[in-house]
């Protein structure tokens, strides 16, 4: 369950800095999974942000969970 969470938390993190840097630059067109959500329009760096902040937290939060066992 560990692995699973920091898995899934440093793609959460890739993703959403992929975003936050296309957003800034235009590189990573391919990687940014926020800007093919179209209820998303307008909102792709807010979302990346929050998408790359989770993956963090997620990453941070399976650490301790590792801890305790």
């Amino acid at each position: 369950m560990k692995k699973l969470c920091e898995i899934a938390g440093f793609l959460l993190f890739l993703w959403g800095a992929a975003g936050v840097v296309h957003e800034l630059t235009g590189w990573f067109k391919l990687w940014g999974v926020v800007r093919k959500l179209d209820f998303l329009d307008g909102y792709e760096m807010y979302a990346s942000i929050v998408m790359a902040v989770t993956g963090l937290v997620l990453m941070v939060a399976s650490d301790r969970l590792g801890r305790r066992t």
